[in-house]
């Protein structure tokens, strides 16, 4: 069923429009969680450059995504993007009248019909849940909706202390989720308030259902962790105690005569990868004792496979040149200009003084 679903999968995209919504960064080709926080911490600094400003970003947790979708609103949305009518049937068909039982050894409960949500673990869910959610995009100029999948951002672009702009886009987005029968959980629903200005008022906070939204200093967006202060420490510290966790490992497979290349792979997929994680986004702008400390875990790492490893710079390099591809929907394909050659692209000054900025961030 895998396999057909992948067939689904490849007819339904080569169906769709080149670009839907282009914050929308989950399962799209050339697309990664790098390009979600790079774009939303892009909005930021850009914005904050500007006199008087601050942001708020909201990061939104709904409650069940996936389980709450309505088969018969998602058919319509497909349809009006262009998908022909005898797939949107075979959609409705496929996502309605499915029975579910629940086995406990060689006890089983009784069958229930299910006609809502789509399935997890299924492959045409996720771009499923993608398509039902397009359609919800940012109102005003000064906001802008980050997506990954279920995980939502709204950023707030706020001059002079005035967020009418996006609390109001905040009560659409709460509209949108009650029409869409989307539950949002207030609870785990965390709003950070980026201010670098020497004297700033109270920010009042964001009400959504009658609850106050908890306004944060650090939370964590797409495996990232976001400080108020848009500095790294906190996130190079989780990752690198997540990897000096997996070195006790390593040592074990040093201590049972493993060969070297069995702990070269073992070391990239379970430490390095770890090191890595974003690598893009938080490196060029995060403090030499930052990168002290992740180089640390290589360097032991190092003298444990006995054999020289990548260091973090030069990894960092690497993903940056993959991230320099041409692609004229990427919300960031702005920030590129053609060198004279016109063969290769370089930063536009404004994206190298962006990034000198958040080197000078305390």
């Amino acid at each position: 069923m895998k396999c057909f679903e992948r067939l689904v999968k490849a007819h339904i995209t080569a169906s769709l429009p080149t670009i839907l919504d282009p914050y929308q960064f989950a399962y799209g080709p050339k697309r990664s969680t790098d390009d979600a926080i790079a774009a939303a911490l892009h909005l930021c600094l850009a914005h904050l450059e500007n006199k008087n400003s601050h942001v708020r970003m909201l990061f939104i947790d709904f409650s069940s995504a996936f389980n709450t979708v309505i088969p018969q609103h998602l058919v319509n949305k497909l349809s009006a993007v262009g998908i022909s009518t005898s797939l949107c049937n075979w959609l409705l068909d496929f996502l309605t009248n499915r029975p579910q039982m629940v086995r406990v050894g060689k006890n089983s409960s009784e069958t229930t019909i299910i006609n809502t949500g789509v399935p997890q673990g299924c492959v045409l869910s996720p771009l499923l849940f993608t398509l039902m959610t397009h359609d919800f995009c940012a109102r005003f100029t000064s906001n802008h909706i980050i997506k990954f999948a279920d995980d939502t951002t709204v950023v707030g672009l706020i001059s002079d202390d005035d967020d009418s702009a996006y609390r109001e886009e905040v009560h659409q987005l709460i509209n949108w989720c009650d029409r869409n029968n989307l539950q949002l959980n207030v609870n785990k629903t965390k709003e950070i308030t980026v201010d670098f200005r020497k004297q700033h008022p109270t920010h009042t906070p964001l009400t959504i259902n009658g609850s106050a939204v908890e306004s944060v200093k650090s939370t964590t967006f797409l495996g990232v962790h976001i400080t108020d202060d848009l500095t790294w420490t906190t996130n190079t510290t989780s990752l690198v105690k997540k990897a000096q966790t997996c070195l006790h490992f390593l040592r074990r497979m040093r201590r049972a005569d493993l060969p070297t290349s069995a702990l070269t792979t073992f070391y990239r997929g379970a430490i390095e990868s770890i090191l890595t994680s974003s690598l893009s986004v938080w490196h060029g702008s995060c403090s030499a004792a930052d990168k002290k400390a992740l180089q640390r875990v290589v360097r032991t790492a190092e003298k444990i496979i006995r054999s020289p490893q990548p260091t973090i710079q030069d990894l960092y390099t690497s993903h940056c040149s993959k991230r320099a591809i041409k692609d004229t929907t990427h919300p960031a394909h702005k920030l590129f200009a053609l060198l004279p050659s016109g063969l290769r692209n370089s930063f536009f000054p404004q994206a190298i003084r962006l990034l000198n900025t958040m080197k000078k961030i305390p």
